[in-house]
């Protein structure tokens, strides 16, 4: 199976997302080969879920709902965020701003 590196599949994101008429942008760059990938999702600014891709004990990777629920303020999103950056400089931070980020994430997800 192959792996494609984590700067690769942010940038296809990236591409998918703006295709669809979105916006995407890094708000931390990582590891270009295998850094985690962290996906802040947004609809018309409003905040949605935090999206982290995890390898799994089956051998593939999978997406987790992770951190502040999206209910939660804007605060304690960022300084989550802020932690996990402390703990892990090899972090990627994607925001997407379009309707049904996660899906589109589930759609990009199977691609690699």
């Amino acid at each position: 199976m192959t792996r494609f590196t984590s700067r690769f599949l942010v940038d296809l994101l990236l591409r998918r997302t703006e295709a669809a008429g979105g916006f995407a942008a890094v708000l931390a760059s990582g590891d270009a080969q295998s850094g985690v990938i962290l996906v802040q999702c947004r609809d018309r600014g409003t905040i949605g879920p935090l999206l982290e891709r995890r390898f799994s004990p089956r051998g593939d990777y999978v997406w987790e709902d992770i951190g502040p629920s999206a209910g939660e303020d804007e605060a304690a999103r960022a300084a989550y965020l802020d932690r996990r950056k402390k703990g892990d400089p090899d972090l990627w931070i994607v925001e997407l701003d379009i309707a049904d980020a996660p899906r589109l994430v589930a759609e990009w997800a199977m691609l690699g």
